[in-house]
This record gives structure tokens, C-alpha cells and sequence, in this order.
């Protein structure tokens, strides 16, 4: 990880809130955005900022979630996702999160992750799966 990932940094992204995002147990008309799409295109933001700063064969994993889902943003409507790191500790890094769509703040929270070398996770995942596989 390159050493210029400072606190402070943070990366905005807007997200249309198409179908695929929303409940559908309400009906049509209650169509709004999921917390669990919203937590992934979170997670999507906070990894796409720490790519921008990582080596060649790193990426990251999420390893924390807190999240306060306060407002419905509805099918068809926007939201910005606003990332910020908020401590930087060698590969473990943590972000403040605040949602906003065109008329309120949606969401906010904190998310943490850690930088990891893909080809080492991947042996290390394998030789979970092996281990496993002997049960």
C-alpha cells in the first residue's frame, strides 16, 4: 500500500437507486433503497478510494460495519456516497461514511477494511478449503 493514504482523504460517488436496489415487499409504491444494497455500494466506495492508493496484487476486504440507515430514498432517485478516511493504520484503515440523496441525509456510519495481498489470500483461503474438505 502506497504510504500517502492520509486521514482526511474522501472520494464521492453517486449511486442511482434503480430496481435492483430496492425492497419490494412494500409494493411498487414503497419501492425505496435496501439497507443491505446500500451497505455493499458503500463498501463498493470505500474499496474503490483504497484501489486508488494500493500496489499492483493488493486489493481490500471489509472487517467492520456501522450504519444508520435514517431515511427511504425512493426507486429512480440518486444518492452520493461520501467516504472519508478517518484513521490509517498500516493495511487496517477505517472511513466515516455519510449518504445524502437530493433531499436528506440518508445514512451515516463507519467502515473499516484491510489491505491484502490477493495471491496470499488466495493460498490462505485454499488451505482453508482443504482443511474443511477433510471434516
Amino acid at each position: 500500500m502506497k504510504d500517502n493514504l492520509t486521514t482526511g482523504i474522501t472520494s464521492t460517488c453517486r449511486v442511482n437507486v434503480d430496481r435492483n436496489r430496492t425492497i419490494e415487499f412494500m409494493g411498487d409504491e414503497g419501492r425505496v433503497y435496501s439497507t443491505p444494497n446500500l451497505l455493499y455500494d458503500i463498501e463498493m466506495a470505500c474499496r474503490d478510494l483504497l484501489l486508488e492508493y494500493s500496489d499492483k496484487g493488493e486489493d481490500s476486504v471489509g472487517t467492520r460495519v456501522e450504519l444508520d440507515h435514517i431515511g427511504a430514498t425512493l426507486e429512480g432517485m440518486w444518492v452520493d456516497i461520501k467516504v472519508t478516511v478517518a484513521e490509517a493504520k498500516g493495511r487496517a484503515v477505517s472511513f466515516d461514511v455519510v449518504v445524502t440523496d437530493a433531499l436528506e441525509k440518508v445514512a451515516f456510519g463507519k467502515h473499516s477494511r484491510f489491505v491484502v495481498d490477493v495471491a496470499q489470500t488466495a493460498e490462505r483461503l485454499k488451505a482453508k478449503l482443504s482443511k474443511f474438505n477433510t471434516l
